[in-house]
């Protein structure tokens, strides 16, 4: 599975923690959660697609999977 590249996880954390400058380890920290979480979507979605005999994954079970995994 491919990274996410670090410098976009601490933008998103600089932008939105007040400007707060954050530590590599806690950069790294949080994009593997942020790929982990991905990794639930994309399986959530996909059994929806699944569902629906579809191959492809759809705005609509984005949405649907983001309320399922939060």
């Amino acid at each position: 599975m491919a990274d996410l590249p670090n410098a976009a996880i601490k933008r998103l954390l600089t932008a939105n923690s007040d400007g707060l400058r954050t530590s590599s380890s806690a950069v790294e920290l949080a994009a593997s959660a942020a790929a982990d979480y991905v990794a639930r979507l994309a399986r959530e979605a996909g059994a929806n697609a699944a569902r629906e005999r579809r191959k492809t994954i759809m705005d609509d079970d984005i949405n649907k999977a983001k309320e399922v995994v939060g």
